[in-house]
């Protein structure tokens, strides 16, 4: 008996249709500096005019367990978004530009509609950010994921010039820390979550929860990730052109971890951040998660955002002029503590 590929499980016809519904979501990101379109082996991008020692930052990145609620839901048009803010939030700390992004989307069952669903979150997730999806892989592999099922990654290239990347290594005690707002769980957490909210707790995600302002569970949960690129990007050319850039010396994406271990990587050896707990509004999802499952404040923190998803390491004397500039583009902004000279 003569077995095809379609047969195995792989429909080449399927991935052909995904790609044709992928084209003007591609299309809608892209930037002056790509070559070509979709369909060839690579994509091409040349690096953009004006820089005189260029560094490329690179970062990769996925969704995780929050791809979970997603097939609960039966709703894929956010988790690309948090795929890309991922990406985009970790090269932005070194004050790079995203320049372009790429996706790989394993699924066990190719299904366009839904492959085209999880693609248009990546698309609004670089419109968002301001880079090219340059390109991505689709893999259809059959009998590796559950049915509906798929995993999510991407990578993020972006640039910066040389004499003004960051790393943390001007930061100095007496600095300020500056915390830029999340939209509540991002990306962090979720095997967690999950464990807590829907196992121990028994809630449904269709289910209206006062304490979440009556916004269905699932909703909440689904939040995507916020992409600090614009405001932050947009702050650090206000500085670079008043001949300013050195005010900036760290910054650090909150991701898992959460700022006691995230903020600690923005700094040199010899200081440490001291942080001023309650100085910040931390959304209602966490109280939420700390109650349902007795979680210890010590592991909340650990494993969450708490409600601040970016923080910036600045020079003391310019944290006013920051914190001015940010709140004008949009950002909440709170002062959540400071770095100090660490001993012994």
């Amino acid at each position: 008996m003569a077995v095809d590929y379609r047969q195995a499980g792989v429909d080449i016809a399927a991935g052909n249709r995904a790609v044709e519904l992928m084209r003007s979501l591609v299309a809608s990101t892209r930037r002056p500096e790509v070559l070509g379109g979709i369909g060839g082996f690579g994509g091409f991008f040349s690096v953009p005019a004006g820089y005189r020692e260029p560094v490329l930052v690179a970062g990769a990145d996925g969704v995780g367990t929050k791809l979970k609620i997603a097939f609960a839901m039966g709703r894929h048009d956010t988790v690309g978004i948090d795929c890309v803010a991922m990406n985009v939030n970790d090269i932005l700390t070194h004050g790079a530009e995203p320049l372009f992004f790429l996706d790989y989307l394993g699924v066990g069952k190719l299904d366009p509609e839904q492959v085209a669903s999880v693609v248009a979150g990546v698309a609004e997730g670089c419109r968002r950010a301001g880079c090219a999806l340059l390109g991505g892989e689709t893999a259809e592999m059959p009998g590796f994921y559950a049915p509906g099922e798929y995993d999510l990654a991407g990578f993020a290239v972006g640039v910066v010039e040389k004499a003004q990347l960051i790393d943390g290594s001007r930061a100095r005690a007496g600095d300020v820390l500056l915390g830029l707002t999340s939209s509540g769980l991002h990306s962090n957490g979720f095997s967690l979550v999950r464990k807590v909210l829907l196992e121990q707790a028994g809630l449904g995600l269709d289910e209206q929860v006062t304490e979440l302002g009556g916004r269905p569970l699932g909703e909440v949960l689904l939040e995507p990730t916020r992409i600090y690129v614009p405001s932050v990007l947009g702050l650090l050319r206000h500085l670079a052109d008043a001949g300013r850039a050195g005010v900036v010396h760290g910054m650090a994406h909150i991701t898992g971890g959460g700022l006691v271990e995230n903020v600690p990587r923005a700094l040199p050896s010899g200081c440490h951040a001291a942080f001023e707990w309650g100085n910040w509004p931390i959304p209602p999802v966490f109280g939420l998660v700390q109650r349902a499952g007795n979680v210890p404040a010590q592991e909340m923190y650990r494993v969450f955002n708490m409600g601040i998803g970016f923080v910036l390491v600045v020079d003391a004397a310019a944290a006013d002029e920051v914190e001015t500039h940010l709140s004008r583009a949009g950002e909440r902004v709170f002062r959540i503590g400071r770095v100090e000279p660490t001993r012994g």
